[in-house]
């Protein structure tokens, strides 16, 4: 029985103490047709997390993360409220893209934006400087992974549709050393032939993402998959040891022999 705290609630002081984190899944419509293509970037070999794997942008929680959600969205869970803002501001940081703003941004403006973001770390002083207002609600939550272990990353995943895709990206060279679009489909593929390497967690998101043809069908899915906190944990199967998920959340595939698993 999963007796972890809901996916609204912090860490419980007498569990792991691990790190917030979010994560931002950015779909975009395929140019030359056929199923969305997602955002992803590969972190440097020398990342603690992750190090040279394909992840999608996200990071760390900060205080002044939690500051602004308190601000912008007073009613909602601050643990969620401010995974919203830390997945804008680190998909700004890494990837160039500013998302989920009420006008419209240019490329110009972006590359400004992030510039400011690099310099200060805070996202609020950005989107006073430009006049935008934030909707973080177009981030829809999508799931939420915690390996059991101190110093973890508790990470909430969103996911987000830019539509045309028509927008400048531009890899931040110091966390990440390569940025690229591609469908689930394609992502996994990529890792089959050791193109990229995955770690756990986003093989198991690129399979449930593989089986949506729209940014709407996820959302469907979403909505019939209420978020809880997964925790993998090691189950022995056919006698080999397999690091699992629980069944029932959405995901195609629940686990994998522990030997190929990568887990960041």
């Amino acid at each position: 029985m999963d007796m972890s705290p809901p996916s609204d609630q912090p860490m419980p002081a007498d569990g792991p103490k691990v790190i917030p984190a979010a994560t931002l899944v950015i779909f975009r419509t395929a140019t030359a047709g056929g199923p969305p293509e997602l955002l992803m970037v590969q972190r440097a070999k020398e990342m603690r997390f992750a190090g040279g794997a394909a992840v999608f942008p996200g990071g760390r929680v900060d205080q002044a993360d939690r500051e602004l959600a308190r601000a912008i969205l007073p009613d909602e869970a601050e643990e969620i409220a401010a995974a919203r803002i830390a997945a804008i501001r680190e998909t700004l940081e890494e990837t160039g893209l500013m998302v989920a703003t009420r006008s419209a941004v240019t490329a110009a403006q972006a590359a400004e934006a992030r510039q400011m973001l690099l310099e200060d770390g805070r996202l609020a002083p950005v989107l006073d400087h430009f006049g935008w207002e934030l909707e973080p609600e177009r981030l829809s939550f999508f799931a939420h992974w915690c390996p059991p272990w101190e110093g973890a990353f508790d990470t909430r995943f969103f996911v987000i549709d830019l539509g045309t895709g028509a927008v400048d990206i531009q890899v931040d060279a110091t966390e990440n050393t390569r940025l690229f679009w591609a469908s689930a489909a394609g992502a996994l593929a990529m890792a089959d032939k050791a193109e990229i390497s995955v770690i756990f967690p986003t093989r198991r998101n690129l399979e449930r993402l593989a089986r949506f043809a729209s940014h709407l069908e996820a959302l469907d899915d979403i909505a019939s998959h209420p978020v809880r906190r997964i925790h993998p944990r090691i189950e022995i199967r056919d006698g080999a040891e397999w690091l699992t998920i629980p069944a029932d959340l959405g995901y195609p595939v629940d686990g994998q022999p522990r030997a190929t698993a990568q887990r960041g």
